[in-house]
């Protein structure tokens, strides 16, 4: 098992290197602590046996008072924080933390085309933050399953 981090200033899109190997992402979105160590759980049996890699996706909003590398918390240790969650994947997991004002579009810039995206909730029948991030999640096209509902 493998944890790498890597850590994404802005909110661009960006490339991400993935050995050839792993094609198929299975990709975690940070909401809570337990809520990710769930997510995280589900993701691991999505992807065993289909050679999937997960990424641990954290969209750290910085306010505007503060230059957009300079979030509140430090970067280093929200990746030790997250490095830390993600080994207990036991799967290769690779920890992404996107830095930005806009955390939609951030969101919207850091996947990639159909990615398979796994989200915290689904038990509760109103409508959630979370169910309504899913509709527009499929709205663009992604597959989005929830944690507790697997």
């Amino acid at each position: 098992m493998a944890v790498h981090a890597s850590v994404l200033k802005t909110s661009r899109p960006a490339t991400l290197e993935w050995p050839r190997e792993h094609s198929l992402e299975v990709v975690v979105l940070h909401s809570t602590t337990k809520g990710t160590l769930q997510s995280l759980k589900t993701a691991a049996t999505l992807a065993s046996g289909l050679a999937a890699r997960i990424r641990l996706l954290i969209l750290e909003v910085v306010p505007y008072p503060l230059p957009v590398d300079a979030p509140q918390v430090p970067v280093d240790f929200t990746g030790q924080r997250f490095r830390t969650i993600a080994a207990g994947a036991r799967i290769d997991t690779s920890v992404d933390i996107r830095l930005g004002r806009d955390q939609a579009q951030m969101l919207e810039s850091s996947l990639h085309p159909r990615s398979l995206i796994v989200l915290e909730g689904g038990r509760k029948w109103w409508p959630s933050r979370q169910k309504r991030l899913a509709r527009r999640l499929e709205r663009l096209g992604h597959q989005v399953v929830f944690s507790d509902l697997v």
